[in-house]
């Protein structure tokens, strides 16, 4: 689904160069809930800035199924974020003179797709995340968590291949983070959904079915969940970074 190989980026201040990527090389699997995590400076958003071309990168290869992404020009590069990329932001950012509906279906009337069908998976899909009841409101009527289920819907109203999820439960209280988490749960085991979630979280980290560690811009560990109950997977995770911060 997703192969990222050898991936380098650096940026110029001044006449330094900082290297923030050293050469990372990571898979994401179809169905996959995989989450990357890491210290403040250890490239996570620079990852996923990449992956979605939003930066370019200094040498290295993105995959999108067959895709080479960095080779698009900015026309193609628009139709894959609209078409085959969801994303979801730690801010929402929904539309606040939008309702909750019409926010789900916005990338479908930005690529100019609505149909009955898309209205009807708009349905669907306010129908899993259990935001039915609020779908005519609009954002400033409805909570964090109910905001981040909207834009999680509003993320896969295109049946996107991959859906790229930035620090979603980064201003969200633990009860919200968790309902927002279990709506990634349903979108991966109801719709079949691959969800590349970068978090300094290791509760939300720990419903993931594996967990990239980056330190000083290159892969440092990768653990898998495999047969761990939740909270026994989240102590991995957490003794990982306490190892990592005494190297």
């Amino acid at each position: 689904m997703l192969t990222v190989k050898d991936l380098h980026k650096s940026y110029q201040v001044g006449k330094t160069s900082y290297e923030v990527l050293k050469g990372i090389s990571l898979e994401v699997a179809k169905g996959e809930f995989v989450a990357v995590m890491g210290p403040s400076g250890s490239g996570k958003t620079t990852l996923l800035n990449c992956i979605s071309c939003y930066i370019p990168l200094d040498s290295g290869s993105i995959l999108l199924g067959d895709t080479e992404l960095a080779r698009l020009d900015e026309e193609s590069l628009a139709s894959v974020r609209n078409r085959k990329l969801g994303f979801v932001f730690q801010d929402f950012l929904l539309l606040d003179g939008l309702t909750v509906r019409e926010n789900i279906l916005l990338p479908a009337i930005i690529g100019g797709t609505v149909s009955s069908m898309t209205e009807a998976r708009a349905d669907q899909l306010c129908d899993v995340f259990g935001i039915s009841a609020i779908c005519n409101k609009y954002p400033a009527e409805i909570s964090g968590g109910e905001k981040q289920r909207c834009a999680v819907a509003r993320a896969l109203i295109n049946h996107p291949l991959l859906i790229l999820a930035d620090e979603p439960t980064g201003n969200l209280d633990s009860k919200s983070s968790r309902t927002v988490i279990r709506s990634f749960e349903q979108a991966k085991s109801a719709l079949g959904a691959t969800i590349f979630m970068v978090t300094h979280d290791s509760f939300a980290a720990s419903f993931c079915d594996r967990v990239v560690i980056l330190k000083d811009g290159g892969v440092w560990e990768t653990l898998e969940k495999g047969s761990l109950e939740r909270s026994a997977f989240q102590d991995l995770l957490l003794d990982a970074i306490r190892e990592m911060g005494k190297e």
